[in-house]
């Protein structure tokens, strides 16, 4: 059995540990560390794995910058490119004292760093992105330009956090199809009842459930849809 949640669900599940000041987001990048590294593997140069964070202004940016100070630290060369009007500033932080190199959105070395990437981690929206998931400027060119860079032999592989920007968390509704599609999306918590349904299943990849902790907050709430294995 899958279970699918909505994206209140959630949130209503991560308040109290929030308020107990239960460190929700540095497990969720821990993890998402974890799985891009397994994304990257030994990397395509010498210099080791390149990861590329394309990072919007919420938490979801957040929990891919801490996840790129972590892949930092472990050998990974990284490219933070903010795409939202503000950025996790802690988070920006982390990274960048790590070692991570911050590129513009309108870098003219975008698009070959792009090709050079092993993995691009979609981290531009999360659950948060209100009525609807539609990609914003400059985010939606970023977007098509790393989907242009898919098209190419041997592509970076797609790691998303949370679930892939520009689909709707709850019903799965895709308003834009310029949707960055994810190898693998990890999600933080519970299963997004969007990433189960179509159209934007579809871009979800292998959908893996990371353990952050509010289990126990969703305990016995309803979910909003259930399928089989």
């Amino acid at each position: 059995m899958i279970a699918g949640y909505t994206a209140a669900q959630v949130r209503a599940a991560e308040r109290p540990h929030l308020e107990a000041g239960e460190p929700l987001m540095q497990r969720a990048a821990a993890a998402l560390a974890r799985v891009v590294s397994d994304a990257a593997g030994r990397g395509r140069s010498d210099e080791g794995p390149a990861v590329v964070l394309l990072v919007g202004s919420g938490d979801n940016g957040g929990d891919a910058l801490f996840a790129g100070a972590e892949l930092l630290r472990s050998g990974a060369s990284v490219a933070v490119v903010p795409v939202g009007s503000r950025i996790h500033e802690e988070g920006l932080g982390a990274a960048l004292a790590a070692g991570a190199v911050r590129m513009d959105p309108d870098d003219p070395d975008l698009r070959t760093t792009l090709e050079a990437a092993d993995v691009i981690v979609d981290g531009v929206l999360g659950t948060g992105s209100g009525a609807s998931p539609a990609l914003r400027e400059p985010a939606r060119a970023i977007v098509q330009l790393a989907r242009d860079v898919l098209e190419r032999p041997d592509p970076p592989r797609v790691v998303a956090t949370d679930l892939p920007s520009g689909i709707h968390p709850d019903t799965g509704e895709v308003p834009d199809q310029v949707v960055l599609p994810a190898d693998v999306t990890v999600t933080f918590g519970a299963c997004k009842a969007g990433l189960l349904r179509a159209p934007a299943s579809r871009y979800a990849g292998e959908v893996l459930v990371v353990d952050i902790g509010i289990g126990d907050a969703l305990a016995g709430v309803e979910p909003e849809l259930v399928l089989p294995d």
